[in-house]
């Protein structure tokens, strides 16, 4: 019997979920449906109050006076738009519209015959009041009820019977009865409210619409396993980052799918959809307020000027043209020597930034004759340069190339911008410059090292500004694009070392900052941002695991793999010998560093690059350690390198 039941029920569903996919009926033809409804459960309303006794009906003056509180309705039906809705979608809303248009119309009508009985107004105005009271309630319940079972059809022929995802929604305020109403309007979205969490203890203890509203502290793994809860969606249009970083890290702990709702000026068409409802993100889980910068102070930097940006395709450099974009620069000179990532920039530059001026230059950054060219050509005012060689297990299998492009590229520029007279210089440093132990590292700490010298010179107008952070959230190549892809694979996904740590900033928030720095001082600084608390990484594994809807070690395993040459367990944003001081900007901070002896260190430096390509791996590190000696070399190849560095310093000078 049972199997025959799930046969006809079948076979109703799949006939009604046919019809509804097939067809969906215009508002225009609601609209006259529901005004011939008025028209004729008027002349019901005749009969009944005459007990169906049809010769004593007036039919002229019937349909005289069906065809006046008719057009009465449909005057109230286009002002309030009752007959807008989607039938299928019925919500509180629109049953609230089509009570006022019913209960308008009964006002008016009512208050045309009465004044027409008291003034003696045309007789086809006097309605027998009995008449109108018993076509109000008729069509009022008449219409709620058509929609109510069109609605309750629609809910039968979507049914699955598939179990569906258990919901808690985080705020009980508009926006969580906009995600309730959305949730429960669609019965496809897969979704079942559950509840709400809210922080108000006036809502606490209440239910809004028959779902009970929690305070946050039942919000633990008895409480979800009890109530069977699988996603979280947080609907709050104003919270802090701290705050919102604390709801998903509890979330995520407790094994719950978390979901944020978009910014209203981000849903479609004005109207929240399903689909928009998106996976929080891994910057989310840093648990840091929008930076607020100052607009007027960097606006007036860049009004009108000429600026050149090296490595423009790379992750960082291309995120700083597109904040350079939403100012009024004059030109943008866009140089890289990566082919297909300058194609990639020059295609979202077009279709982003409709008007901004600006001009791509595939070109290597350590050609003199290229960047003469370029500077001779363009004469930049202001140059931020960000192309350097950034992976550590590379840079120490070819320690050369991290001289010739990181350390050679930012001396050529530096000397170009003062024979040119550039304003601003604005170099992207590294923490790995900070007590380098690897070869990148101690490349960019030269880096450094050039640009400071440069701006000891007496007489140079050109400000040089080091701006120093650590790791960006999804830069190319870099962790969380690696455990992306691990976890897409289905694992396992790879740690080092279950100790390692890092600084972590988004790609935005890193060149927000660069931007600020860039013009905050007035030349020869180092600046140091503040990226918050180190990250373990093995934690970020896990929590990107996690946001996926999976769980660690059971669907996606982490393995260690052990530290790769040059790599640290922890990264350093000063050296023990410096200390900062504060600027007005809360985030950035001014290392106070070591003076240099600029000419003896650029004088070795520059033998170590005209003789760069007659030196083994061995040497250049014994020359490393010469320049740079905070630099602890920990890859195994280099141990035995010697420690005389001035037997090859001098060999070299005397070349």
């Amino acid at each position: 019997m049972a199997v025959i039941f799930r046969k006809v029920d079948d076979f109703f569903r799949r006939k009604a979920l046919k019809v509804f996919l097939n067809f969906s009926m215009p508002k225009w033809v609601v609209f006259a449906i529901d005004s011939t409804a008025v028209f004729l459960v008027f002349l019901f309303a005749y009969l009944v109050r005459f007990n169906f006794a049809s010769v004593e009906i007036d039919l002229f003056r019937a349909v005289a006076e069906g065809l006046i509180v008719t057009s009465v309705y449909m005057l109230f039906s286009l002002i309030l738009r009752s007959y807008a809705g989607i039938l299928r979608h019925t919500t509180l809303t629109d049953v609230t519209l089509l009570f006022v248009v019913t209960t308008s119309s009964l006002a008016v009508v009512s208050s045309l015959s009465i004044l027409s009985r008291l003034m003696g107004w045309w007789e086809y105005l006097i309605i027998p009041v009995s008449v109108v009271l018993i076509h109000y309630v008729s069509i009022t319940v008449i219409l709620f009820s058509v929609r109510l079972l069109i609605k309750i059809i629609f809910r039968f022929a979507t049914r699955s019977r598939r179990t569906k995802k258990r919901v808690l929604i985080y705020g009980a305020g508009e926006m969580g009865f906009i995600v309730k109403r959305v949730l429960l309007s669609d019965p496809l979205s897969g979704f079942e409210v559950a509840g709400f969490i809210d922080d108000n203890k006036r809502l606490q203890g209440l239910k809004i619409n028959g779902i009970p509203v929690y305070k946050p502290a039942i919000f633990n793994n008895n409480f979800i396993l009890k109530q069977r809860i699988d996603t979280l969606i947080i609907a709050i249009s104003k919270i802090t980052a701290d705050k919102k970083s604390e709801i998903i890290r509890k979330a995520m702990d407790s094994g719950l799918e978390v979901l944020e709702t978009p910014s209203i000026e981000n849903w479609l068409h004005g109207r929240l959809e399903v689909e928009q409802l998106k996976k929080v993100k891994l910057e989310d889980l840093l648990g840091r307020d929008p930076i607020k910068l100052n607009m007027e102070l960097i606006g007036l930097g860049l009004n009108n000027k000429t600026i050149l940006v090296t490595g423009a395709a790379g992750s960082i450099g291309s995120e700083i043209v597109r904040q350079l974009a939403r100012f009024n620069v004059k030109k943008l000179i866009l140089v890289d020597q990566a082919e297909t990532p300058m194609f990639h920039l020059d295609n979202e530059l077009r279709k982003e930034y409709e008007g901004l001026e600006y001009e791509l230059i595939l070109g290597d950054a350590t050609s003199p004759e290229r960047m003469r060219l370029l500077f001779n050509e363009h004469h930049p005012q202001i140059v931020f340069h960000a192309a350097a060689y950034k992976h550590v297990p590379l840079m120490e299998d070819n320690p050369h190339e991290a001289l010739r492009v990181n350390v050679g590229a930012t001396r050529l520029i530096t000397d170009l911008s003062v024979e040119f007279g550039v304003e601003k210089f604005v170099m992207i440093s590294s923490d790995k410059s900070v007590n380098p132990a690897n070869v990148m590292g101690a490349s960019k700490h030269l880096c450094e090292i050039v640009v400071q010298s440069k701006a000891q010179v007496p007489g140079i107008k050109t400000q040089f500004v080091i701006t120093r952070f650590g790791n960006v959230l999804g830069s190319n190549g870099s962790v969380i694009p690696l455990f992306e892809k691990q976890i897409r694979e289905g694992g396992p996904v790879t740690v080092t070392h279950p100790e390692i740590t890092r600084y972590f900033m988004t790609i935005p928030e890193a060149c927000e900052l660069v931007l600020e720095a860039g013009f905050m001082g007035k030349g020869n600084e180092i600046y140091v941002f503040d990226m918050g608390d180190p990250v373990p990484i093995v934690d970020l594994a896990y929590q990107m695991i996690r946001l996926t809807g999976l769980v660690p070690e059971r669907d996606i395993e982490v393995h260690f793999t052990g530290l790769r040459p040059g790599e640290k367990l922890f990264e350093e944003l000063l050296t023990d010998e410096e200390n900062t001081l504060p600027t007005h900007h809360p985030k950035i901070k001014i290392a106070q560093v070591k003076k240099l002896d600029g000419p003896d260190l650029m004088s070795k430096v520059d033998a170590v690059l005209s003789n760069l390509y007659g030196l083994s791996k061995q040497e250049i590190v014994i020359l490393i350690r010469e320049l740079v000696p905070e630099y602890t070399c920990n890859n195994g190849k280099y141990n035995d390198a010697g420690e005389n560095n001035a037997e090859i310093y001098y060999k070299l000078k005397e070349e």
